[in-house]
């Protein structure tokens, strides 16, 4: 019984790892593209070409996951006929995680650099801050606050949706959840849906915590 019992505890570890992974990669691929995506389409001259990405990416958001999911296995095994690239496993994942995650950092990032104040741009023009220093000195900062925000939204999305992509064989806590349901196993469905959750909860308090530890200000 007591090996049965440490053999569970380890699978579960290594699921609860897979999730933190599927979660964390995809968030880092998301930041690295919206926060770009973001800064250029404040700074665009063009608000018609921003306007329309954002509500490209707000569409794409309203996909439902399994479909999103299926999508993107299907191209994935359309390329394959031209390049290699595995259809199902941790791959159709992170694409799929990763998309989903894009808009709200991207929304808030432009959002955030938008709404800085245009008295403390004027200010740094006066003081003679180029472009770039105006970006990284003044209106990053003043964003920074805003675009945690999105990042605190996106991970906890990311977390709750990589439930889903066990379906294509991604591993993590979706797996115990989808062998509980199939089995009604209520051990397993336990199993799965407590660290997801546990896994949310804390992600989003720290990021709360990191936002307000990143943007103090002493009076």
């Amino acid at each position: 019984m007591t090996n049965i019992l440490n053999h569970f505890d380890s699978h579960l570890f290594i699921k609860t790892f897979q999730h933190m992974q599927l979660s964390l990669y995809s968030l880092l691929i998301s930041i690295a593209i919206a926060v770009p995506l973001g800064i250029l389409l404040a700074k665009s001259k063009h608000p018609k070409m921003a306007a329309f990405i954002l509500k490209m990416a707000s569409i794409l958001q309203t996909i439902p996951g399994l479909a999103l999911i299926a999508l993107i296995v299907s191209i994935l095994v359309l390329i394959r006929k031209i390049i290699f690239l595995p259809a199902t496993g941790f791959l159709p994942a992170i694409i799929v995680l990763s998309l989903y995650a894009i808009l709200p950092i991207l929304a808030n990032t432009y959002y955030g650099i938008k709404e800085v104040n245009p008295t403390m741009v004027d200010v740094a023009k006066g003081m003679g801050m180029t472009s770039k220093q105006i970006l990284f000195s003044v209106e990053l900062p003043l964003a920074l606050r805003v675009i945690i925000t999105g990042i605190r939204i996106s991970l906890v999305w990311t977390i709750g949706m990589a439930t889903l992509t066990s379906l294509v064989g991604s591993g993590g806590l979706g797996d115990l959840i989808m062998q509980g349901l199939r089995s009604m196993q209520i051990d397993l469905i336990i199993a799965g849906t407590l660290p997801a959750a546990i896994l949310a909860i804390f992600f989003d308090w720290l990021f709360a915590v990191l936002g307000k530890w990143l943007t103090y200000q002493p009076r």
